[in-house]
């Protein structure tokens, strides 16, 4: 999200349940925000993107995403955007982590 964004973007979807700090609406240019579709604040806190529990942390996620009925609908929504504009998204998200992080999880499911 703090990369200004570019022409071959596509669709820009938010998939964090924090708006980024600093970046306006404006700036952002996002078509859409998938609020529910992050982990929950106890997930996030616990995990900090520490390297060391991103496995831990990924199976946690992939739970959320399977059980929790909003993160399940909201993954229905991703899904969606992705197919309707043949893969050609942008993630958008709130950290400056670009390794470990749930997009990474959300990256591997839309690529199945």
């Amino acid at each position: 999200m703090y990369d200004d964004p570019e022409k071959n973007d596509g669709c820009r979807i938010l998939v964090d349940r924090v708006w980024p700090r600093g970046v306006t609406k404006e700036k952002a240019k996002l078509d859409a925000w998938l609020k529910n579709i992050g982990p929950s604040p106890k997930l996030r806190k616990w995990f900090e993107h520490d390297p060391d529990k991103f496995q831990d942390f990924k199976e946690e996620y992939l739970q959320e995403l399977k059980n929790d009925s909003e993160k399940k609908d909201a993954l229905h929504q991703l899904e969606e955007y992705y197919y309707e504009h043949n893969g050609e998204i942008t993630l958008v998200f709130a950290t400056k982590e670009l390794k470990y992080n749930h997009v990474v999880i959300l990256k591997e499911i839309l690529n199945k």
